[in-house]
């Protein structure tokens, strides 16, 4: 193992390469240990700027983000200069229990977030649920799901407006294609919840709510999404 905490740890690579951006080394030392006994590759930074230089270079499969990074690019920052250009799930931390934090990290792309202190092995666990969804749709029959103006690429991971590419975070996309799944069908939040963020995980319903804004800011009138008050969504 070569440690260096200004730069980076470098593991097994059997799952794959985390980055974890933390400025606290003890948080990012105890992430890295449990994320390398499950056989991740972990690179760490502490701080924005750095990490996304890793990111850039190293093409990872996942980011845990800390919301309260210092210098001038912060968690969210990084976030949202992330999104501009990469679906790459995004996990993110906060050491603050505040909901306009956890919202604002969702609508900017986050696919998942932690309060401190965490659990480090409830971590783990959410990272493994997100790479196992991405990885059983990249291994489906290559199927494309049509929507009005909307294609939904399954196989590809793409959603195309009339043909034209739109970017959509992971969370965003797995949300669309279980509603586009289930076209027709009035999905509540714990379907949704259990459907697209799986059974057993541990968060406020609103998390849905976050996604749906998202999507129809993404998508505009080309999402025939209804809201089914009392009850949950309903696509088509």
């Amino acid at each position: 193992m070569v440690l260096n905490r200004a730069n980076l740890v470098v593991m097994a690579d059997e799952h794959g390469t985390i980055v974890v951006i933390e400025d606290d080394p003890h948080i990012s030392d105890l992430v890295d240990m449990y994320l390398r006994k499950d056989g991740f590759r972990v690179l760490q930074a502490q701080d924005g700027e750095k990490g996304l230089e890793i990111i850039e270079r190293e093409h990872p499969r996942l980011v845990v983000l800390d919301i309260g990074l210092p210098g001038e690019l912060d968690g969210l920052e990084v976030c949202k200069t992330l999104r501009k250009t990469s679906s790459i799930p995004i996990v993110m931390l906060t050491a603050r229990d505040d909901e306009v934090d956890r919202i604002l990290g969702l609508e900017l792309g986050a696919d998942d977030y932690l309060s401190k202190p965490f659990s480090p092995r409830e971590l783990v666990a959410r990272i493994k649920a997100i790479l196992r969804r991405s990885e059983t749709q990249s291994t489906q029959t290559a199927q494309e799901i049509h929507i009005g103006s909307l294609t939904i690429d399954v196989l590809r991971h793409e959603v195309f407006i009339d043909g034209e590419l739109v970017e959509l975070a992971t969370r965003e996309f797995d949300l669309l294609e279980y509603l586009a799944s289930h076209k027709g069908m009035v999905r509540s939040r714990q379907q949704l919840l259990d459907g697209v963020w799986g059974v057993g995980w541990y968060g406020d319903e609103r998390t849905v709510d976050v996604h749906i804004r998202q999507l129809r800011k993404k998508l505009g009138d080309n999402l025939p999404l209804s809201t089914i008050w009392g009850v949950g969504y309903r696509l088509g």
